[in-house]
């Protein structure tokens, strides 16, 4: 098996060299071409900008193959940007409109995912470019031939200089995922029914390999695309069918039925197997899935027909059926990722668990986009505060005429970040860097003067050193080093003195304190706060529609679907909010729950109360309904204890919060929560083993909590 990346090998020195070396030939050969060579030194200045812009102040993801896949994507948004910022650049109010809407979007879109989060960047740089004066629609034509000119070296450049070797791509992991659910579902055929413990070790280091923390960004399924939704879905749902296959219960004495036993490990082995060989591309067909299917619903019916049963035939059922529905969603979402709107999807799909099947993109983007179309998404947040400095920049260089302006508002850019504390510690080391570096450009350019071979000899050297040393050492090497490229870049374009540094340091102190202010003004504390928040309604919501489900199962309603959407939403934000709280500094103190066990618990509760809500089913009988009823209450007692800790502000917690959830999952305790069950229907004990692992669910959001105490905050 292929061991689990994390990309930080995408992320070391010798991929930093490389990818330095690619922008450094791109930007210059651009550069001297346009300059030197067309003699056009607007088309040049577009050139070196549209390499750097894409290549140093983007972060997009991966090998230089993916990179330049999302390049040819972004070149005709690029265009549209260059025109835009031209023609608004004509008065400052228009251009100010512009950079508030404009860059409001183009922050906002990395809610679609890191590639095309990556990437915006180096567009809002793109933007910012041409709306400064001089106005002048004329030369549209050289800018958008310089910048596209570079951007066509520079993917020339990710293709074929020092390329790099892929990794094994999320669905080679969800396909190694699916040869190991196939060889524990044969284990589980054999006598003793079980897994052995290397089995149960395999199937967690297989589980663990997809996590998306553990996934190189570009190869993360993010994105709001069919293909990548379905992905996702597939990691998800084969992590959850490897768990329910380790903590399968050893069957009753006496053998086990066909319906319960042997012919729903045979179509789970046999379902897996052929997801994994169609992930791998080795095969087409999907006959195996249907059988899976068949056989499913032959023993749900057979459970729903068979009135009561022990307890310990009761569990296995519940917990086998548990086993072949993760089964049939990882088979139906490997099918949607391999063959998207292709798919060749049976009657009996959930239409809402795959609600995206069949969806054109742009309805997939608008749902992205629109589930986070407010205050509490974190990608909501940062447009709104990159949009308003960026307009405050853009409104004090056509105010005041700073000279050169697009540099402070590239400075606000560039060094503003998700949280306030961040943001100030950047400032300070981008301004001790960019000092440095403009005492070291003012010697040069007074020294040599207007003798631009010197600047052109030097540019290469000077470039490449800055984009190889400034992503190793920091954000001040980065931005000195940066300061002598663009002195040696603008002395080739027009004469220039030492001033030229000074204007420099200026345009940097002002971006970087319309940073400090808007980072201090909107949002200061980032994901940190949010996530709190989000997981704290994620949890209510969970225990709202655990409440809802039991009552439902123990009254014997018929088979409706719920209203999940208010729990989608929550799951969303919360994922959202904890994807961009891994980037962020932590804090040291502990007292934080367990982050992913709680988005994790989400998709249980999802998954589990449409299962249950599914088919229709008799009302139990008031011992039973009790039961369920009492199981429940602990259950959404640990939820919301869990979120009252999560608050940015919780209360003082008591010592016996998570107690009754720990009694339920392990079966202890005294009264209705704590008894053993006696004879029920196969409903009954599906409910008990559904809320079972939602209680140990609450176990592990809690660990860190109790290890800690009550007094614990930060995270």
């Amino acid at each position: 098996m292929a061991a689990p990346r994390d990309g930080g090998a995408r992320r070391g020195p010798a991929s930093v060299t490389r990818r330095a070396l690619r922008t450094t030939l791109s930007a210059c050969a651009a550069f001297f071409v346009c300059l030197y060579g067309l003699d056009e030194p607007v088309a040049a200045t577009y050139a070196l900008f549209g390499v750097v812009s894409m290549a140093a102040l983007s972060h997009i993801p991966g090998t230089g193959r993916q990179r330049a896949a999302v390049l040819v994507r972004t070149a005709p948004v690029a265009g549209v940007l260059i025109v835009l910022g031209t023609y608004l650049a004509v008065r400052t109010w228009s251009a100010v409109a512009g950079m508030l809407l404009i860059g409001f979007l183009l922050a906002f879109v990395a809610a679609a995912g890191p590639r095309a989060g990556g990437a915006a960047p180096g567009l809002q740089l793109l933007y910012i470019l041409p709306s400064f004066p001089p106005y002048a629609p004329d030369t549209l034509d050289e800018r958008l031939a310089g910048a596209m000119f570079g951007l066509v070296l520079l993917v020339l450049a990710e293709l074929f200089v020092l390329p790099e070797q892929p990794g094994p791509t999320y669905r080679r992991l969800a396909a190694e995922a699916a040869d190991t659910a196939a060889r524990c579902a044969a284990e589980l055929h054999r006598a003793p029914y079980t897994l052995s413990a290397a089995s149960i070790e395999a199937a967690r280091t297989v589980g663990e390999a997809l996590r998306p923390s553990r996934v190189d960004e570009a190869d993360r399924p993010a994105g709001p695309g069919l293909r990548d939704r379905a992905l996702a879905h597939a990691g998800l749902a084969a992590r959850t069918l490897l768990n329910r296959m380790a903590r399968l219960p050893a069957p009753p004495p006496g053998g086990l039925p066909p319906e319960q036993g042997p012919e729903v490990l045979i179509a789970v082995g046999r379902a897996a197997a052929e997801a994994a060989a169609l992930l791998d591309g080795k095969a087409d067909a999907t006959d195996e899935a249907g059988a899976l299917l068949r056989v499913r619903a032959q023993a749900t019916a057979a459970a729903v027909l068979e009135e009561s049963s022990p307890p310990a035939r009761g569990r296995r059922r519940a917990a086998l059926l548990e086993m072949a529905d993760a089964a049939v969603a990882f088979t139906t979402a490997a099918e949607l990722a391999v063959r998207g709107r292709r798919a060749r999807l049976p009657a009996e799909t959930d239409a809402g668990r795959f609600w995206y099947a069949g969806h054109f993109p742009p309805r997939l983007w608008w749902h992205r986009l629109a589930a986070h179309a407010g205050p509490r998404s974190v990608h909501f947040q940062n447009a709104v505060r990159i949009s308003l400095a960026l307009a405050a920049a853009r409104t004090i260089a056509g105010v005041e005429s700073l000279p050169h302006g697009f540099w402070a508002m590239l400075a606000v850019l560039s060094l503003t970040r998700t949280t306030a504390a961040q943001t100030r510690a950047t400032v300070r080391l981008a301004l001790t860097g960019t000092l440095v570096g403009a005492l070291t450009a003012a010697a040069v350019l007074a020294l040599v003067g207007g003798r631009t071979t010197v600047y052109a000899i030097a540019l290469p050297f000077v470039m490449l050193v800055a984009f190889r040393v400034g992503p190793v050492r920091g954000v001040g090497w980065a931005q000195g080093m940066f300061t002598l490229v663009v002195s040696f870049v603008f002395a080739q374009l027009a004469p220039v003195t030492w001033r030229l540094a000074e204007i420099r340091i200026m345009d940097v102190v002002i971006g970087s304190m319309i940073g400090i202010v808007f980072g201090l003004l909107a949002w200061p504390r980032g994901a940190q706060e949010e996530l709190r928040r989000a997981v704290a309604l994620l949890l209510t919501r969970e225990a709202e529609t655990v409440e809802g489900t039991a009552a439902a199962v123990a009254a014997g309603t018929q088979g409706n679907p719920p209203d999940d959407r208010p729990l989608q939403r929550a799951l969303t934000l919360a994922e959202s909010a904890w994807a961009q709280h891994q980037s962020e500094p932590r804090s040291p103190a502990g007292g934080a729950p367990d982050w992913q066990a709680a988005m994790m618990s989400g998709h249980h509760v999802l998954w589990g109360s449409r299962r249950l809500l599914a088919h229709a089913g008799p009302p139990l009988v008031p011992e039973d309904a009790s039961l369920v009823h009492d199981r429940s209450v602990a259950v959404t007692a640990g939820m919301r204890a869990a979120a009252d800790r999560a608050t940015p502000d919780p209360p003082p917690a008591e010592p016996a919060a998570a107690g009754p959830a720990t009694g339920v999952a392990a079966g202890e305790g005294g009264g209705a929560a704590g008894a053993e069950p006696g004879v029920g229907p196969p409903r009954f004990f599906a409910a008990l083993t559904w809320l079972d692992s939602l209680a140990t669910d609450v176990e592990r959001i809690e660990a860190p909590l109790a290890a800690r105490g009550p007094a614990g905050t930060g995270g």
